[in-house]
């Protein structure tokens, strides 16, 4: 048996996907690995086996630099990534930007969750043995769709018309994640519903967070954002959708991607190289607001395409299960402590 110690603050914070990949990855050792690992976090993860960091925070970095055991980063964000999502002064933005490259350059190996990222490493100076791609997942026991008899019992404890069209998206209320674009387009589309559940997950500091206060502050009546909520009640929003729409600028492999395909909803997103890798294509895609607002048109009126998008939905949700990923990560994690490397 394998003592791997985690290292997170993602857990203490909620409404963003590190914390939810984080979660998974740990729900799914416990449910698949109890012969195979012994999960321990903190100071105890200092004594393990292998040491799997999963935040680029302080603590994290120096009990890594402490040890002589194996260790392993996630990457869940890069240094354009943090550019665009935290507001920090110029100074301050660069030495958080050097420090990131320079905590996945420590490591012994580099997860990463989106196979584009291995050129973005290696850039880095990360070399091509270190780096290992494993997708995100989510497990079919919590995400998942409802009967009729629930989702209508859904909609009405929040209020949602049985005939209503509704548009759905998770994540941060910052703007590299699409939320005026989110909010435009529903202005265009007054008969839909629009509902984004997330939050300001780093305060005052998420980029954009002036602007984008004020515009929750007005919003039209079609619209409706019920900041950070559990993991759970996202299922139930999920079911009372018929449409997930995501206009991100900006992801990696988004955890409310899979999420939405795991209860069959037809997936509109922003036309994102990350996407091409992981999502092959199943789902529908636009650049600007207009083509979002004409898609979500062409999805409520054109049945034979909505059907298709949620059989494609069903394909990713396949592809991502939960066992197949897990056998994935016991070959790393078991591959890591005998010290191999590989492509």
């Amino acid at each position: 048996m394998i003592k791997l110690g985690m290292l997170s603050k993602a857990a203490k914070g909620k409404g963003h996907g590190v914390g939810s990949a984080y979660m998974e990855l740990v729900r799914l050792l416990q449910t698949y690995g109890k012969q195979d690992f012994c999960l321990v976090e903190g100071q105890e993860a200092m004594q393990a086996d292998v040491i799997h960091v999963h935040t680029v925070d302080l603590d994290s970095y120096f009990k890594m630099q402490r040890t002589n055991k194996p260790t392993i980063v996630s990457v869940h964000m890069t240094p354009e990534m943090a550019h665009n999502s935290i507001r920090l002064p110029g100074f301050c933005l660069k030495a958080f930007e050097w420090y990131i490259v320079r905590t996945y350059k420590s490591a012994d190996y580099v997860h990463i969750v989106n196979p584009d990222l291995k050129e973005v490493m290696q850039s880095f100076g990360v070399p091509e043995d270190r780096i290992r791609y494993i997708p995100n997942f989510v497990a079919k026991s919590r995400f998942y769709k409802k009967t009729a008899d629930e989702r209508r019992r859904l909609r009405e404890k929040y209020g949602i018309p049985d005939d209503a069209f509704v548009a759905f998206a998770d994540g941060q209320t910052r703007e590299g994640k699409g939320v005026k674009d989110f909010v435009a387009v529903a202005k265009m589309l007054p008969d839909v519903r629009f509902i984004w559940a997330g939050g300001f997950s780093f305060g005052r500091l998420a980029d954009g967070y002036p602007d984008t206060k004020d515009m929750l502050d007005c919003l039209p009546d079609n619209v409706r954002f019920t900041g950070i909520v559990e993991r759970e009640e996202i299922n139930d929003l999920l079911n009372i959708s018929d449409l997930f729409f995501f206009p991100s600028y900006q992801e990696l492999f988004p955890m409310s991607i899979l999420e939405a395909a795991n209860v069959g909803l037809p997936l509109l997103l922003r036309d994102l190289p990350e996407y091409k890798n992981t999502l092959n294509g199943r789902y529908m895609t636009a650049t600007d607001n207009d083509a979002f607002a004409a898609a979500i048109r062409q999805i409520q009126s054109d049945r034979v395409l909505h059907d298709r998008l949620v059989a494609d939905a069903a394909d990713i949700a396949a592809q991502y299960s939960e066992d197949a990923t897990y056998q994935i990560w016991k070959e790393f994690y078991e591959s890591c402590m005998k010290g191999e490397r590989g492509k």
